[in-house]
């Protein structure tokens, strides 16, 4: 098994450096790739400037982030990805802890581990959260959308995954036409050709910041994204499941509900409006989200999914 970094990146030359410099201090030896978007800010002359230490591939013209992590995969030697964006950086076990894991269970095709988020200035500010309470277990393929859908899978944002390149590639990579879920869009498609990994370890730093792209993003858009994202789990849940799913349309309002209270917390009064009418007044969505909440809670006493358990 061989891991193979790759770290996307767009004028931001000051984090990059911390990402390469996580990626180079790992514990166990992996390919280290960069993937400049047409960087214009030095990016080209400082990562050649560190020499083989590193693959240096540059877009022929602005790709996006979908653009820039498929061009990164199709030029990899290893077997398994660890995509790393440009802001975030690894724990120095990070690979190490992921390849004892997958040599344990090596049916996975993808692999998720706790992260911290951190502040500009590397202070941590909470952690993402966890998937039951045992240190490393796997999730049978055929129960990872039911649980994606019901939001007891946690798989995260880049720092967070790993997944095996040919998965990647029989799942078609990342869609360009997406300006965000990308990333959660492809571990659905992965999700499909095998079983899961989690991690209920620190084993990545996810950077919180007014620059983050997510940030970028109106809250309407991520709204709509994210209900485009529960679409397409829904109509992959396992059919021993369609007794126990929500309805997608109960489904959808949870979701404008969840997004609506975030718009009311970040005081986007006329956003949450929009939001949470009408969905404010259908019973359903609001059982779909406190349903969530509920199974959260006994997914971590170990009550809800099939898994098999790794390491205590």
């Amino acid at each position: 098994m061989k891991f193979s970094v790759v770290i996307t990146t767009y004028n931001r030359l000051d984090l990059l450096k911390r990402a390469i410099n996580s990626a180079l201090e790992q514990t166990i030896e992996c390919e280290i790739i960069v993937v400049d978007d047409c960087s214009t800010d030095g990016t080209e002359e400082y990562v050649k400037s560190l020499g083989d230490r590193l693959i240096y591939h540059r877009t022929t013209s602005n790709q996006g982030h979908a653009g820039t992590m498929n061009l990164g995969v199709k030029n990899v030697q290893g077997d398994w990805i660890k995509p790393v964006d440009d802001d975030d950086y690894l724990a120095p076990n990070c690979i190490e802890e992921m390849t004892k894991a997958i040599s344990l269970h090596p049916e996975a095709v993808i692999i998720s581990c706790q992260a911290a988020r951190v502040n500009i200035n590397e202070v941590k500010i909470g952690y993402t959260r966890t998937a039951g309470c045992e240190k490393v277990f796997y999730i049978p393929q055929e129960d990872i959308h039911y649980g994606m859908l019901l939001e007891l899978l946690p798989f995260g944002t880049p720092i967070q995954v790993a997944f095996r390149r040919d998965a990647f590639l029989y799942s078609g990579g990342w869609d360009s036409n997406l300006t965000s879920c990308d990333d959660i869009d492809s571990w659905i498609r992965i999700a499909e050709f095998g079983d899961a990994i989690f991690l209920n370890k620190c084993l990545g730093y996810r950077t919180i910041w007014p620059g983050g792209y997510d940030q970028k993003i109106p809250l309407q858009k991520r709204c709509d994204t994210n209900i485009l994202m529960k679409e397409k789990i829904y109509a992959r849940v396992n059919k021993k499941y369609s007794n126990l799913v929500p309805d997608i349309g109960n489904i959808r309002k949870y979701m404008n509900l969840h997004w609506g209270l975030v718009s009311l917390t970040q005081k986007q009064f006329l956003t949450a409006l929009n939001m949470l009418l009408p969905a404010a007044f259908y019973p359903q969505g609001w059982r779909v989200l406190l349903d969530a909440l509920a199974y959260r809670k006994k997914l971590k006493k170990n009550t809800i999914l099939p898994k098999k358990i790794l390491i205590d």
